[in-house]
């Protein structure tokens, strides 16, 4: 158990730790990734307006070019400024471009006939792309009707002159770069993090539930002592109870006595197998047997007493089945199941019992009518000592733990149990 806890600790720390580095992380990459992409349109949208394959453009300079100090031009900020970004990047708090920008700017254009088909490329203001090359990528963002976006290295959009269609590809290739390179270091840097955290985090959760597994110790400890201790006097009160049965004939008293010290030995005989089961080091013994004869074998010893009851007990068992695990652990969950189902069946009411295979798994599914009961999932009830009704219960002389012993059993063997109501009117457990 303490090595299960120690497990969800560590599991729900490192993953607590990767949610928030990942948010983080994510965030300021995201965040460089909206300003690459902020600069690259803003140049785009000042190239388009201003110098990006005009005719007016003397040898490449870009005319109306603010320079370093001069404010960007009033009536231009607003157009050219994208939606939901406001100045940044390439602009400064007051709208003004730096002296550099027009040769930082490395952009080429490709223009379209109305016809479709290619009138002038303008390769003149980039080194690394050539006629050919810049056709191609033109030709394939017009195809598929792009009007912005990435292609490679390059932002590009398109836009309207002259009754043509011109598509301005800015290379963006120094800025990309720069965020690739951060955004493999930043991750690098989390890997290690996360690493050195998981070291931590596991060198400090052993000292962390130190006093979780002292208390579970003492815990069982006391159970197994208690469970020893209680052995002699409940001997001796039996010794006892008989020989007043001897001496003065059985009676009701006597009767009572002896039903009490069998619930008794029952509890304590079931704390004791839940500890054992408990422990991390506990494997029950596999051997194969006939999973299908133990179940019927077992459902069928209950049929008298349901009989008394006025309860109909029915089985659906498919033969050769076979399973490797302790026969004697597994005949026990069937007896709680069966037992459990006969103590809450309402009057008159019936269980049903079937065993099936399914793939390679097989499945053993107890079901019984009720008067009511909370609709949907019902795994509470394997919880120690739970009682859905308390009066109830201890009419039928239950004390809460058969199911909580049938659960751990079928634990041990790398199973599954579950118990849910479809209706509110039965209780369906399957193995």
């Amino acid at each position: 158990m303490i090595k299960t806890l120690r497990r969800k600790f560590i599991l729900i720390a490192m993953l607590s730790v990767t949610a928030v580095l990942l948010l983080i992380v994510g965030s300021i990459n995201v965040s460089n990734f909206i300003t690459v992409v902020r600069d690259a349109d803003l140049r785009l949208r000042y190239l388009s307006e201003y110098g990006a394959d005009k005719t007016d453009r003397p040898d490449g300079v870009l005319p109306e070019f603010p320079t370093e100090g001069e404010s960007f031009p009033a009536e231009k900020a607003d157009s050219l400024l994208p939606d939901g970004f406001g100045k940044g990047g390439i602009f400064d708090k007051k709208g003004r471009l730096s002296a550099e920008t027009p040769f930082e700017s490395r952009y080429f254009t490709v223009r379209f006939g109305a016809d479709g088909t290619i009138t002038a490329v303008d390769t003149g203001r980039v080194f690394a792309v050539d006629a050919e090359t810049a056709k191609t990528m033109a030709q394939e963002a017009y195809d598929k009707g792009k009007t912005g976006g990435f292609s490679g290295n390059y932002r590009f959009m398109a836009y309207e002159e002259d009754g043509e269609t011109v598509y301005l590809f800015l290379d963006a290739g120094r800025e990309l770069n720069t965020f690739f390179s951060f955004l493999s270091a930043s991750l690098l840097v989390s890997v290690l993090g996360l690493g050195l955290v998981f070291l931590l985090v596991l060198f400090f959760s052993k000292k962390a539930l130190k006093p979780v597994e002292e208390s579970l110790q003492k815990q069982k400890r006391f159970i197994t002592d208690a469970s020893h201790e209680l052995k002699t006097p409940m001997a001796v009160i039996s010794a006892a109870n008989e020989v007043i049965e001897l001496e003065n004939g059985e009676s009701e008293w006597t009767k009572s006595i002896d039903k009490q010290i069998k619930r008794l030995t029952s509890l304590t005989e079931k704390l004791v197998l839940l500890t054992r089961m408990d422990e991390e080091t506990y494997r029950p013994a596999l051997v194969a047997f006939d999973l299908s004869g133990a179940v019927a074998e077992t459902v069928d010893s209950f049929e008298a007493v349901a009989q008394i009851k006025n309860k109909t007990l029915s089985a659906e068992i498919a033969p050769g089945i076979t399973y490797q695990g302790d026969e004697n652990g597994i005949r026990q969950v069937v007896s709680l199941l069966t037992d459990n189902a006969l103590k809450y069946t309402n009057d008159g009411g019936c269980i049903r019992v079937t065993l099936k295979k399914s793939g390679k798994n097989a499945v053993l599914t107890m079901e019984n009518t009720v008067d009511k009961v909370e609709k949907g999932d019902l795994s509470v009830f394997f919880e120690r000592f739970y009682r859905a009704d308390a009066s109830r219960n201890s009419s039928t002389g239950g004390h809460g733990i058969g199911l909580s012993v049938a659960e751990a059993i079928v634990r041990s063997h790398k199973g599954k149990i579950t118990a849910h109501s479809p209706a509110g009117k039965r209780v369906v457990f399957t193995l």
